[in-house]
């Protein structure tokens, strides 16, 4: 197969550009500490949207507590979750203290500290009982409307039923941040009881990373490796095919035929050139492809002209 210089050329630029998107987007994520999808799985609608969510971080068990549609009392899951929340305390208080033992008094301080916070808690929790027992009743309602007959199809009662979900998780973050606050309260009181800013950083490192950081890091690194490879020319099918796949997900959580979807316009856009870069032989004719192949064991599975010039 041969092409006119141009088109090597209109190909390979393509190629690098693309590769600088993915690498410079994955690189301006590592770099931001505050970065993450959140915002991005929050606004997540259509068939789909579900799973998106179900990796942002929560405050206890909510989603098994006051988020789940059981026929339990609104006190009875509201206890549930305050107990839920607690018990991650305990259990951050208990690696910090695996990590930076303390001298008896000084324990015995971080433990009042996070019965103070328990208490702190359940006033906050007493506080907004009434919201929570219309919460609860809301849930079960919605609950009940998706399982009815062309909830998902009417375009209307979909269009509806996904506002309501919105509305219930903005009041569901809304509290979770509160207690989430109150938790980060809890931290600062154990770190003063700390001797020194490196006993410190060894109880910080003791919390756990949520599934969410992991994803993001996974995400991060992977643009930043895709993009560098494009650019580099190494893998480029494989990696191409990669972004696609990247692209495609953040297209797939934003379903076109979906009502209030944003627009995907320029994800449609670079899946549409990365599909032409991993179909096309530019690999071997424009990056380190064409240096590698003699080393490369699959060199004959790739086809003649794949790597041809």
């Amino acid at each position: 197969m041969r092409f006119p210089l141009l088109a090597v050329f209109a190909l390979a630029f393509l190629r690098i550009v693309c590769g600088l998107h993915f690498f410079l987007e994955g690189l301006s994520h590592l770099r931001d500490p505050d970065w993450s999808s959140a915002g991005f799985r929050r606004a997540a609608v259509g068939p789909l949207a579900d799973w998106y969510r179900s990796s942002l971080p929560q405050t206890g068990d909510w989603t098994g507590t006051l988020a789940a549609a059981d026929g339990r009392s609104a006190d009875e899951v509201a206890q549930a979750w305050q107990a839920s929340v607690v018990a991650s305390w305990r259990r951050l208080l208990d690696a910090r203290l695996k990590a930076v033992p303390l001298a008896g008094e000084a324990e015995a301080a971080a433990g009042a500290s996070l019965e103070a916070a328990r208490g702190e808690l359940a006033a906050y929790v007493r506080g907004i009982a009434d919201e929570l027992a219309d919460y609860r009743l809301q849930v079960g309602r919605l609950a009940a409307n998706l399982k009815q007959p062309g909830s998902r199809d009417i375009p209307f009662e979909r269009e509806r039923l996904a506002k309501k979900q919105k509305e219930l998780a903005g009041q569901a973050g809304g509290w979770m941040k509160d207690a989430a606050a109150i938790g980060q309260k809890l931290v600062a009181a154990w770190d003063d009881q700390l001797p020194d800013p490196a006993a410190r950083g060894k109880a910080a490192a003791t919390a756990e990373p949520t599934p969410l950081w992991k994803a993001d890091r996974f995400v991060s690194w992977s643009l930043v490796t895709i993009g560098a490879c494009l650019v580099l020319g190494i893998a480029t099918k494989f990696n191409a095919l990669g972004g696609v796949c990247f692209l495609a997900s953040v297209v797939a959580s934003q379903p076109f035929w979906v009502p209030g979807a944003q627009a995907t316009y320029d994800q449609w856009v670079e899946i549409a050139a990365l599909l032409a870069i991993a179909a096309l032989p530019i690999g071997g004719w424009s990056g380190l492809d064409f240096f590698l192949k003699r080393w490369c064991p699959m060199a004959r599975c790739c086809g003649a002209n794949t790597c041809s010039r």
